[in-house]
């Protein structure tokens, strides 16, 4: 792998270890410029520790990052200047107004008093927040304090965003606020890396995934490339007898079904021909006299993908 213009992030043989632990086990990864990547895994897989490194709060044991064209070990200070960074919690002054924070933030980032004022008035604008600018960030709702925390980032544009787990202990209503901010980041054309839990957000959102698991990355493609992995569409069948599973179940065995599981209501099969598939199985099991409860196409999700990878589920989404 190397570093290309073309790509905002480059990662090669990143390690990383705490004591015995190892956290990073040599992850490569390059992100285009202007695109999302979603770096998925489970807890503990090594998604914070990774954009830590990136982000320049910690330095790597093996390996190299660039960020923006610089290097995060030997140029860590133009890698600051290139990059947002948005943890699981909001860093606000919740003493503050909403617009007294993003005028902090001007300043603190070289802005003169009134260009500041005029950049905070635009993104409470952008954000949604103008009504609320005036009031103590302590007393904003999740949502609100996550949408002001990124604002604050964006006050002078950075070439690359990190949203580390950005709509953690979120009610859904907020966390479709934050999908709808980084759908902007990217017609902005600004590059984003987003860790996640959560299956369903990856899938929306990024461009493109990398799955990380035990320190390492186990999987990297779109979606749909990683959800061809699993095998394709099937079929599932459930009868509305649950004593004539076994029956249809013979019926279809030239089809390949998945072995009866004791207790289950249903088993399903490849369907490799669709729709087509799904008129064979109910023309064989209409012929016997067997009611169907359901008959359903199933994609695999990111879910499936995720189990297949790592041997369990991700976090449900709360």
């Amino acid at each position: 792998m190397t570093a290309s213009s073309d790509h905002a992030i480059v990662v090669e043989g990143l390690q990383k270890s705490f004591g015995d632990h190892v956290a990073l086990r040599g992850v490569d990864f390059t992100v285009p410029r202007g695109t999302v990547l979603g770096l998925l895994g489970p807890n503990g897989a090594g998604k914070t520790t990774t954009v830590s490194i990136l982000a320049t709060l910690r330095k790597p044991d093996a390996g190299r990052a660039l960020v923006a064209g610089h290097d995060v070990v030997g140029d860590a200070a133009a890698v600051r200047r290139s990059i947002m960074l948005t943890g699981q919690y909001a860093a606000l002054d919740e003493m503050l107004t909403g617009r007294e924070n993003l005028e902090l933030f001007g300043r603190l980032l070289g802005l003169s008093r009134s260009d500041a004022t005029a950049r905070a008035t635009e993104l409470l604008a952008q954000f949604e927040l103008t009504d609320d600018g005036g009031r103590r960030v302590g007393a904003y709702s999740g949502g609100m304090r996550r949408r002001i925390d990124i604002a604050c980032g964006l006050v002078v544009r950075p070439e690359v965003v990190f949203l580390d787990e950005p709509t953690t202990g979120l009610d859904p209503r907020s966390r479709q606020q934050v999908w709808s901010l980084v759908s902007e980041l990217k017609a902005d054309g600004i590059t984003t890396l987003l860790t996640t839990q959560y299956l369903e957000e990856a899938d929306v959102l990024s461009d493109n995934i990398v799955v990380i698991d035990h320190g390492g990355v186990v999987a990297e493609g779109t979606a749909a490339q990683l959800k061809a992995r699993t095998g394709g569409t099937h079929c599932d069948v459930v009868p509305v007898d649950p004593r004539r599973l076994a029956e249809a179940h013979a019926l279809l065995v030239d089809l390949e079904p998945t072995e009866l599981v004791s207790g289950s209501d249903r088993f399903s099969l490849p369907a490799a021909r669709g729709v087509a598939t799904l008129g064979e199985v109910m023309t064989r099991l209409d012929a016997a006299g067997i009611e169907l409860a359901d008959l359903a196409l199933r994609r695999p999700s990111l879910d499936d993908v995720f189990l297949a990878l790592t041997g369990h589920h991700s976090e449900p989404v709360s």
